[in-house]
């Protein structure tokens, strides 16, 4: 938009690089131009400013395919004024001189015309489309004809108007349809999903078989190192039993000879002894051969106390002295005589 400074007489116009200026003075053309700037008398001139920057147009209408589907169509067309006078003198585009704004509204009724003529050339196409093929093919498709439509419109040329570009965003069906139709893919894409799924499901089935099977072999190996274990600490058992049983029979044998030896030795040393106290006693008895029985008796009881127990006091009597006397052959003095001995201590 324009500024306009404005003093008591005259006022001063300054445009801006994107917008064409026309003056009129008295009917004719005193400036004309984008980015003027200029001195103008209020009460004689006549502005006019057309913007000459490309401008987008969104555009969103329905339209009914083939099989009498509806759809909307969602687009924007890019334009430009090429002909800024040709377009001044087709719509008002004279703006005051108190403010530099628009006294109409001359973009709206260009872009309804545009509207217009792009939706006319849409719905041309659509209509003799299915709905499939809308959807599947139609952006390019619709784009391209209301390209190549607005080109050759007559009101557009006559208007000093050009398009730039034409874009389709979406042409997109009624909710339901569009649910219906999504419905399909979104089925195959649940049953994917499933697929996918089970597959996994079964992987870990398989996974856990061979971990099952891992963890048996695992358990089969133990069990038969196990059993080699057992079987060769009984045989680690057996070889020391076997072991063992040697060196007893070792030990036994030793020891069986070494007693059978210690007997020789202990009934040799015996057969001496007897033979020597056999020859002792062979010249005891021989030394004792002449003696008188009243000796040997007489030693004989000498042997006999150093043998009996301590005797503190001992009777003899006739009764029991006399038998001993006469064997020895001794006869006593009268058989009614009694003896009194006392005797002192014997050890």
């Amino acid at each position: 938009m324009a500024d306009i400074t404005r003093l008591p007489v005259v006022r001063h116009f300054r445009g801006t690089p994107t917008g064409w200026v026309q003056h009129l003075r008295r009917g004719r053309v005193a400036h004309a131009g984008t980015g003027l700037s200029f001195w103008f008398m209020p009460l004689s001139a006549v502005l006019s400013e057309v913007p000459v920057d490309d401008r987008p147009v969104p555009l969103v209408f329905h339209g009914r395919t083939l099989d009498f589907q509806d759809v909307v169509v969602q687009a924007s067309v890019t334009y430009r004024v090429h002909d800024p006078a040709l377009a001044a003198s087709r719509f008002d585009f004279s703006i005051s001189s108190l403010n530099g704004k628009w006294r109409s509204t001359p973009l709206e009724s260009l872009t309804g015309m545009l509207t217009e003529a792009a939706q006319e050339q849409a719905l041309a196409l659509i209509a003799s489309m299915t709905l499939t093929q809308a959807l599947t093919n139609g952006l390019a498709v619709v784009a391209e004809r209301i390209a190549a439509g607005l080109a050759i419109d007559p009101r557009l040329s006559q208007t000093g108007i050009s398009i730039v570009d034409v874009h389709v965003a979406a042409i997109r069906p009624e909710t339901d349809v569009e649910r219906a139709l999504q419905t399909p893919t979104r089925e195959g894409i649940q049953q994917e999903a499933d697929r996918a799924t089970f597959e996994r499901r079964a992987l870990a089935v398989e996974r856990e078989r061979a971990i099952g099977e891992n963890e048996l072999q695992t358990q089969i190996e133990l069990a038969r190192r196990e059993e080699q274990l057992v079987a060769q600490r009984g045989a680690n058992a057996r070889r020391q039993a076997e072991e063992a049983a040697a060196a007893g029979k070792i030990q036994t044998e030793s020891e069986a000879e070494r007693e059978q030896r210690l007997g020789e030795a202990r009934a040799l040393s015996i057969r001496v002894r007897g033979e020597a106290e056999g020859a002792a006693e062979t010249a005891r008895v021989a030394a004792y051969r002449d003696v008188s029985e009243a000796i040997l008796f007489g030693l004989a009881l000498r042997e006999l106390a150093g043998s009996l127990p301590k005797i503190s006091n001992l009777v003899l009597t006739p009764d029991l002295i006399t038998p001993v006397l006469t064997r020895f052959g001794v006869v006593p003095e009268a058989p009614t005589a009694k003896r009194h001995a006392a005797s002192g201590k014997t050890s």
